[in-house]
This record gives C-alpha cells, sequence and structure tokens, in this order.
C-alpha cells in the first residue's frame, strides 16, 4: 500500500493549501453570557470554546500572591470532539501538559501585577479536533481575555509548524500532525516579537529548525491580523449599538 502523499507535485498540501498557509480562522466572542469574556474559534476544522472567569478572590489562600494574580488554566476535550471516544475528557497527562503551558503563556501575557492577591480563570474546552489544538486554544483564550478587558501586553498570537517531506509547514491539520514528523507549537507577543512559548514534540535537526520556526513566527503574525480585525469588528459594533 502506497503511503500518503502530505505534499503533491503541485505543492500543495492534502487540504489544497499551500505549505506556507493558515487554514480559515474564524472567532465570535461573547458568545457565553455567565463568564466574564468568551470566544469561539474554528481554525480549519478545530473548535474551541473558552471561556474566562475574573479578577475575582482566590477560594484558597495557597492561591492568594501578593503581588500578582494567580492564573488557573484548564485544558479539556469533549468526549466527542474526536472520532475515538474519550474516557477522560480532562485530568489526563496530556490536559495537565497543555493547561501548564496555557498558564506560563498567559502569565507572561496579563499585567498580574494590577490584579495582586485575586485569581483569573481561563478555560479551554475542544469541540472539535482536527490539528493544532494548543495553538487554536491560545488563539481562543487571547480573544477570550480580550472579551473579559482583562490588561494584556499584547495579543498572544499562536501557530504551529512541522517539516514534512523536506518541507516547512504552516498550521498543521489532524492528518499532517500524526504523520510523525516534528509538531512545534509557537507563541509570541506581535508587537515586540517575543516569543512566549515554543514546544516541539519530537527531534529535528538544527539545520532544518530555523526554516519551521521562521514558517511558525510568521504564521503568527498573519493570526494576530486576523484576530486584530475581529475585534475591531467587534468594538465597531458595539459602539453602533
Amino acid at each position: 500500500m502506497a503511503g500518503i502523499e502530505y505534499l503533491s507535485p503541485e505543492g500543495l498540501r492534502v487540504d489544497g493549501r499551500r505549505p506556507h498557509e493558515l487554514r480559515k480562522i474564524q472567532c465570535q466572542l461573547g458568545v457565553f453570557q455567565q463568564a466574564d469574556g468568551s470566544a469561539f474559534l474554528e481554525q480549519g476544522n478545530t473548535k474551541i470554546l473558552a471561556t474566562v472567569y475574573g479578577p475575582h478572590d482566590v477560594s484558597r489562600r495557597s492561591q492568594a500572591l501578593h503581588d500578582r494574580v494567580y492564573i488557573n488554566c484548564e485544558y479539556s476535550m469533549a468526549t466527542f470532539s474526536t472520532s475515538e471516544r474519550k474516557r477522560r475528557p480532562k485530568g489526563d497527562r496530556l490536559s495537565i501538559e497543555i493547561s501548564q503551558a496555557l498558564r506560563q503563556t498567559f502569565e507572561a501575557a496579563v499585567l498580574t501585577e494590577l490584579f495582586p492577591q485575586s485569581k483569573i480563570d481561563i478555560y479551554v474546552q475542544v469541540l472539535q479536533s482536527d490539528g493544532g489544538n494548543r495553538s487554536a486554544c491560545i488563539n481562543a483564550a487571547t480573544m477570550a481575555l480580550i472579551d473579559a478587558g482583562i490588561p494584556m501586553r499584547d495579543y498572544v498570537c499562536a501557530s504551529s509548524a512541522s517539516f514534512i517531506e523536506d518541507t516547512p509547514m504552516l498550521d498543521l491539520n489532524y492528518l499532517e500532525q500524526t504523520s510523525g514528523g516534528p509538531d512545534l507549537t509557537v507563541a509570541t507577543l506581535p508587537k515586540s516579537g517575543k516569543i512566549v512559548l515554543m514546544q516541539m514534540d519530537s527531534r529535528l535537526h538544527t539545520d532544518s529548525l530555523s526554516k519551521v520556526l521562521d514558517i511558525a513566527t510568521q504564521g503568527c503574525k498573519r493570526v494576530h491580523t486576523i484576530l486584530d480585525t475581529v475585534v475591531k469588528k467587534n468594538l465597531e459594533t458595539s459602539f453602533a449599538v
């Protein structure tokens, strides 16, 4: 049986994109009225719901930080998000790992010193998974924080990238993510270009790393343009009402 062709002779991927192209991104703010901020983001066929609560008083004394806010992040996948039913939608090793990565990422972006001895809860749930979950969750959480009015240094924009068939590819779908190649997730603060998260699941030769990192950071800039447009349109609609 012939292997999967991830890149056609014409330079097209399995979903018709060029190697440097993002999947289509759509986002809505304020989709969950019970939360202080919320966002629903679609990145290709990956769909994420993010909600934010706070800043509010801490429920446990151990979480009270005298000089900054405590950021709590929880990542989970809906049982129906993949073709295989998950027994534990949250609390497994991967969910804990991604939750910690989200927390570290947003601690670098939120102006934590403005809310000492308080707490911000960020919940992200994957409603449909088709690759790039980490980056899509970061983008969705950023929009939910903006919807909640939480002061931040900048947007946090993320993208995934890989090196498949000797070609750097941006914004992986599920098929590409499971190809066996490296899976790099990068999150940046676009204005400064500062990288606040960089994770890779497998090894990659240093000669290829710069190419993959470059296409990922370029992807983050394009994500920023899309998300910023959504926020501006949302503001225009709010003021019009």
